[in-house]
């Protein structure tokens, strides 16, 4: 008998199995406060009878999500993550100090199949999806080594979320439970490169999440070549799910807008984007793009935003820059995961 994962189960599944198996349901609730703690093995279960521990163990087992590696910044408190999962494998998140509080970055996938020019992550592949204990697992174990709260996560790391939709979903149901983690669906923002179809089953979710979208230039000339999945859905397509999402759900959607000098930062690129985006509930995220080993982009000039800001506020569109947070540790997701696979190759 294959067996499950009990802690990506939510409460009420979870009573439900046991109660099924002849199980008080007051033990699901004793199995998940020791899970929220936590507690790794049936064994450190003390308030469970033995036989119940054994049998537990026949059903069930629990991932462990373990830090390997942590990198502090020394400028601004972010903490970058190098978390060994319990096959072996390896993603990355990192923590940010904001005014309104701790947010997490976390990962959704090892690897990443999306293949992005810019992306560190896909440049080792596809490996598998996360469960969506090791999604909780990475904010548990951040809090547990740091002693703080965090407030917020976005699904911005390794790995394209909707391409993991029913673990991530999962997830989602999870993390706004009484006595875990315990996040609003409001501070949440999910990161996807636009997978139209999964943007339209998100939709029918109606969740109060935001939803950001990385879109990266305004036309498929250049969106294709910085992005392969625009050769599936193109930007006319994307943005009109883009659109019916904020009719629907009435959540204003946040593109994210890397700026790569000479590729996509000119001032006809801007106002082209204004004119597609305009009067679309919407703001515009841009960000100076990360420069990677291995990979040619090289970020804009601070000039180049501010003009690029600029042409957009003309079409009415809300415009920020993101602040750059642990630039001395390399925060962005991917590199730190990849110097670790490039470190066991080369000591094998």
């Amino acid at each position: 008998m294959t067996l499950l994962d009990c802690k990506s189960m939510p409460a009420e599944e979870l009573r439900a199995l046991l109660t099924s198996r002849g199980i008080p349901a007051f033990r699901a609730a004793q199995l998940r406060n020791w899970l929220d703690a936590g507690v790794t093995s049936f064994e450190e279960m003390r308030n469970l009878p033995r036989s119940l521990q054994e049998e537990f163990r026949s059903i069930f087992w629990i991932p462990t999500v373990k830090i390997e590696k942590k990198l502090v910044s020394q400028r601004d408190n972010t903490v970058k993550y190098l978390y060994g999962l319990s096959d072996g494998e390896n993603v990355e998140s990192v923590l940010m100090q904001y005014h309104h509080g701790w947010s997490q970055c976390l990962s959704t996938q090892v690897g990443c199949r999306m293949g992005c020019s810019f992306c560190a992550t896909g440049m080792g592949g596809f490996v598998r999806n996360l469960l969506p204990s090791e999604m909780i697992g990475q904010i548990e174990a951040a809090q547990a080594d740091t002693g703080v709260r965090v407030s917020s996560v976005v699904l911005m790391g390794m790995g394209e979320p909707l391409d993991n939709f029913d673990h991530v979903l999962r997830f989602l149901q999870m993390l706004s439970e009484p006595g875990g983690v315990h996040i609003g669906m409001r501070h949440v923002s999910l990161s996807t490169c636009g997978l139209v179809d999964q943007i339209y089953r998100l939709m029918e979710q109606n969740l109060q999440l935001t939803l950001s979208v990385s879109l990266h230039a305004p036309n498929d000339e250049i969106r294709s070549k910085m992005m392969p999945v625009n050769h599936r859905w193109p930007v006319a397509q994307l943005l009109k799910a883009c659109r019916e999402y904020t009719e629907k759900t009435g959540r204003r959607i946040s593109f994210e807008y890397a700026m790569v000098a000479g590729v996509n930062d000119s001032d006809a690129c801007a106002h082209e984007l204004g004119r597609k985006l305009r009067g679309m509930l919407c703001h515009v995220n841009l960000i100076p793009v990360n420069e990677v080993d291995g990979k040619e982009q090289r970020r804009s000039p601070v000039k180049r935003l501010r003009a690029f800001s600029a042409i957009l506020g003309k079409y009415g569109i809300p415009v920020t820059v993101r602040r750059t947070l642990g630039s001395d540790i390399n925060a962005s997701c991917g590199q730190l995961r990849r110097q670790e696979k490039e470190d066991v190759h080369g000591r094998g």
